[in-house]
């Protein structure tokens, strides 16, 4: 038995498959709280890589290494904890409804390729 075999079993996986879980959640209009949220996690993309890739530029152009392999961490770590404040404000029902949705796709397009295996 694989991997997906025995997690397309689990509890989860089967009740995101027979509820047919869905986006339409998303449907209704998110508050303020929400809206700020994902504007955080968007910003936490921007101060990540492309930040890090100018911190190089900066890095080289001065000759200096130092630069970028103590900015770099200290960086990517900060935009990490942005990211995840941005997580804590969208908030979890949304998380959540994301990963039952995501769950549901994978499985199903996995047990279409086996043969419904997994049911």
């Amino acid at each position: 038995m694989s991997i997906m075999e025995r997690i397309s079993r689990t509890a989860y996986v089967r009740s995101a498959v027979a509820d047919r879980a869905d986006l339409s959640a998303f449907r209704k209009k998110p508050s303020l709280r929400i809206l700020v949220g994902i504007a955080i996690l968007c910003f936490s993309y921007v101060i990540a890589w492309p930040a890090i890739a100018v911190l190089g530029y900066f890095a080289v152009a001065d000759d200096n290494a130092w630069l970028l392999a103590v900015g770099g961490p200290l960086l990517y770590g900060f935009s990490h904890l942005v990211f995840l404040l941005g997580m804590y404000l969208a908030g979890y029902d949304y998380t959540k409804i994301v990963l039952r949705w995501a769950t549901r796709v994978v499985m199903e397009r996995w047990m279409r390729g086996h043969g419904g295996r997994g049911r």
